[in-house]
């Protein structure tokens, strides 16, 4: 396959040919922002958080762009800082990162993104939100019109929406890409676009396979285990204590490897690795949730 050669910060690299820009900027160990995407899914073009400079042009996303022979790329010009941290910003105001990916949050605090600027003040916030354990907090210019309760109707996992970034990464892992369930899809327009059930019924009625294939993919804990929910309403979730160890699912014969995550010697939580040929991530309901059996009593 032919290599590109291309700029990146004043850095001359080459990659294959077919190669996004996001690709040739992770080779040179470059950090750059991303929301909707990730490894074990096609780039969803949603986020605009992976956002470059080529040229004089526009801003483009880095994840949706392949690389061009002698393209130059500026990944910290003053354009590009000012518009990712925009995308933060306006995040930040109208959902609840709280409980995201450590990358996001460390993205946040490297952009100086201040939520406040296109929401309301936190005092106000904090007057007008529901309790943050229970519903959805207010969103920017409509504190109090738009809440949702957070969606608990099992004992597996919690769909607390107030997290929800319409990523798609949920949609996208329910969808063709993995399970093909189709289960998740986008409901309502413009400011009222929302992740839903088929019709909005309760998660039991639906087509949800409860593979928790969803919660794997999730940027932001918008869908979160039970267990781990619980134990952040306790006040008791702490990673510092946690350890997590490979192990191989014993159910069937497929070979899917687990990823088994024990806090203070108990499995809080079982996922599996992303790079792994078998898996990509994915897990079936038994393979994620089926491990009680080892705390049984008989």
């Amino acid at each position: 396959m032919t290599d590109i050669t291309l700029s990146i910060d004043g850095k001359t690299i080459a990659v294959p040919q077919g190669a996004s820009i996001l690709d040739a900027c992770r080779t040179l160990e470059i950090d750059t922002p991303t929301l909707c995407f990730t490894e074990t899914l096609e780039p969803a073009y949603a986020c605009r958080a992976c956002v470059v400079e080529v040229g004089p042009g526009a801003l483009i996303p880095a994840c949706a762009r392949q690389v061009e022979e002698g393209m130059e790329v500026s990944t910290a010009s003053e354009r590009v800082i000012r518009s990712r941290r925009m995308v933060f910003e306006l995040l930040g105001s109208a959902t609840n990162l709280e409980r995201a990916d450590d990358d996001i949050l460390r993205w946040n605090d490297s952009l100086g993104a201040t939520k406040d600027r296109f929401g309301l003040p936190t005092k106000a916030r904090e007057r007008t939100a529901p309790h943050p354990g229970h519903h959805s907090p207010a969103r920017a210019g409509d504190a109090e019109s738009i809440q949702e309760p957070v969606k608990i109707e099992d004992d597996l996992y919690v769909r607390d929406y107030s997290a929800c970034i319409l990523c798609f990464r949920c949609v996208d892992a329910c969808g063709e890409q993995h399970q093909n369930t189709f289960a998740i899809a986008t409901a309502g327009r413009g400011f009222n676009a929302r992740i839903s059930t088929e019709f909005d019924f309760a998660l039991p009625d639906s087509a949800c396979v409860y593979c928790g294939n969803c919660i794997a993919v999730c940027p932001t804990g918008a869908l979160v285990g039970k267990i781990q929910w619980d134990l952040r309403l306790e006040g008791q979730w702490n990673p510092s204590r946690q350890e997590t160890k490979r192990s191989v699912c014993g159910y069937c014969g497929v070979g899917c490897n687990l990823e088994i995550t024990t806090q203070d010697g108990r499995i809080v939580e079982v996922g599996s690795p992303a790079d792994h040929d078998v898996t990509l991530g994915n897990l079936c309901i038994k393979g994620r949730f089926g491990w009680q059996f080892v705390y049984a009593d008989e």
